[in-house]
Parts: C-alpha cells; structure tokens; sequence
C-alpha cells in the first residue's frame, strides 16, 4: 500500500547488517501498525532494525502521512495500534474521542519550523524578506498537516499572512512542501529542521522564533483499539532508549 513499508523491507533498506541468527523468531510473531507523521519516516526507518534485534517477534508496519490525514483514517477505524503525529491536536482530538490509552501518552520529541529555498530564490534571509518575492510559496494545509499550522501562526505573527496568501501553495504532509522547493515549483516554504537538513537541495533561509509559534511536540500513544497494547509499550520504552534518543538526536529532533 502507497506511504506504508514493514520492518522487513525497512530493514533491508537501511545500512544496518546483523547475524542472521539474532533476528530467528521462535515465538509467534506480533505485528504492530504505527500510524507515523511523515517527517519521523527517515528515523524510524533507521531505528527499526535496532528495535527489532531486541525484539525479534514484533514486527512494526508502518503507515506514514501527515498527522491529520491519519487522525482521520484512526477515527474511522482504520487498524492501528500507536499513533506518532507532529502535534498534539491531533492526538487530543483522539483523546476526547476516548481512542488512546491516556496512561500511555507521552511527548517523545520536538523539532524547529525552518523557511528554506532553493538554489534560485533571491536573496532571502530572513522571514521579511518574504514580502519581497513574487513566486509561490509552499506550506502544509493549514487546516489539517502540522507543520502548515505552525507555518500559519509564524506567518501572522510576522503580520505576513494577509499580504502573502495568494502566493501560498498548500500541501498534505511536510514531505510534499519540501520537493515543491527542491523541484522548483516554489521559491521557499516552511518545513521541520528535520527535513531541511536532509535535502541538498535546498538551505535554511531562516529559523522561526519558538515564540511565533506553539511549541513543535511529537506526542506517541497505544490506542484504545490495540489488541496488543503490551507490545506497543514495549515498542515505545525503545523509542526511549539511548540509542533510539541518539538517532533522533542524528536527524535534528530534540529529545524531551
């Protein structure tokens, strides 16, 4: 299925090589579906042969997408058993629908919104000089992908949203507002410092003040529908671990 990968395929992408014997599975195996923002899919990608090396019989299938794209798909009763957004409303609208597990939320992460360009932008430096370009520019629906309504408030705070609007171009994940930079269909955009510092392709123009905007947090919880919720604790305990927090840390997230 688009936008999902399994352990297995996850694991023979990455450069991680273990002895096959540490990966045998003698017990049944537990499958667990993680509902995932987009941005977290290059470092889960590389955490998951480590989680699975101490945990040979759970296998992790992934559905990545933007935070509320997979809201929805949770609330009507697509299969899931932890959810992993970019913002915490949506894990608090699955809240006050009684579909996570309370006691197993927590915030894992944070990370920077960033506005970047590409090779060809002009000149641009800071978050005024936007007023200054006349070519669009991309960010995430502002009505449903997280970083959109970070983008959103930073952009009224700077009081530019009003004169800016015709030039925005909306996008469903943070993934999409980056290729529109890196393919040139847009002057600059707004994504996680995350993505930037994955891309060549484009450089960071400026870093929006934590003040502009509320606070980027990466919640995680079991939802209510899990029919293993023991094996998804387990699951996040290793998100928390030190090798897990390192490689979060390698892709620019901030650990809590």
């Amino acid at each position: 299925m688009p936008g999902q990968t399994t352990a297995s395929e996850t694991a023979s992408n990455t450069l991680f090589e273990y002895p096959k014997q540490n990966l045998e599975k003698d017990a049944e195996t537990i499958t667990l579906t993680v509902s995932a923002a987009a941005s977290l899919q290059p470092a889960l990608t590389q955490i998951q042969p480590l989680f699975a090396l101490e945990h040979p019989n759970i296998d992790i299938f992934y559905n990545w997408g933007g935070s509320g794209t997979l809201q929805r798909q949770i609330e009507q009763g697509a299969p899931a058993d932890i959810f992993f957004p970019a913002s915490t409303q949506q894990m608090d609208a699955l809240n006050r629908r009684g579909l996570i597990l309370p006691d197993s939320r927590q915030s894992l992460l944070g990370n920077q919104l960033v506005l970047i360009t590409g090779p060809n932008s002009g000149n641009i430096k800071t978050l005024g000089d936007l007023k200054r370009l006349s070519r669009p520019i991309a960010v995430g629906d502002f009505q449903s992908v997280p970083v959109g309504q970070y983008a959103e408030a930073t952009l009224a705070h700077e009081q530019l949203l009003t004169k800016l609007r015709s030039q925005l171009v909306f996008f469903n994940s943070v993934r999409g507002v980056l290729s529109a930079v890196e393919n040139g269909h847009a002057a600059a955009a707004f994504v996680y410092a995350t993505d930037a510092q994955l891309s060549p392709q484009v450089q960071v123009a400026a870093i929006a003040a934590p003040i502009t905007h509320p606070p980027i947090d990466y919640p995680i919880a079991i939802l209510q529908r899990s029919a293993h919720p023991e094996a998804a604790q387990q699951y996040i305990d290793f998100l928390n671990s030190a090798i897990a927090t390192q490689t979060f840390q390698r892709f620019g997230f901030e650990a809590r």
